[in-house]
């Protein structure tokens, strides 16, 4: 295990996996293979991200991919509200999901905060000589 923990790790990986199938029933009932493929691409993305944070070989490295899923998490957020929008997936029934999305980008974001906040390298004036 590197720094994000099996659980978070656990719940992203879920959270794929509901993304994939939301694209799934898109595609078995017609709609945009556009969306189908973008709402895979960013939703299993995130998880992607976050386990190539979990291993960083930095903070930099670890935030530049925590950062990432939050933008990925974002464009998730986008195509479930278009799909939504559409009426090509009951909205109630894409609420607990975008739901997630919010919630995962509040501990993401809590995350970056404080790996951002607890870099050693930084002080009020700026980087630390070396």
């Amino acid at each position: 295990m590197g720094r994000c923990g099996d659980e978070l790790l656990s719940r992203i990986e879920h959270f794929a996996d509901r993304c994939v199938a939301v694209a799934e029933e898109l595609d078995r009932l017609g709609r945009s293979q556009r969306i189908v493929d973008q709402l895979i691409g960013s939703g299993t993305s995130v998880g992607a991200n976050m386990f190539e944070a979990d291993e960083g070989m930095s903070r930099k490295d670890f935030c530049r991919s925590v950062a990432i899923s939050i933008k990925e998490l974002n464009e998730t957020r986008f195509w479930l509200r278009l799909i939504a929008r559409r009426d090509w997936i009951p909205g109630a029934r894409l609420d607990q999901l975008a739901a997630e999305v919010d919630e995962l980008k509040r501990i993401l974001g809590a995350i970056l905060s404080r790996s951002r906040a607890n870099n050693p390298r930084k002080t009020k004036s700026g980087p630390l000589a070396i």
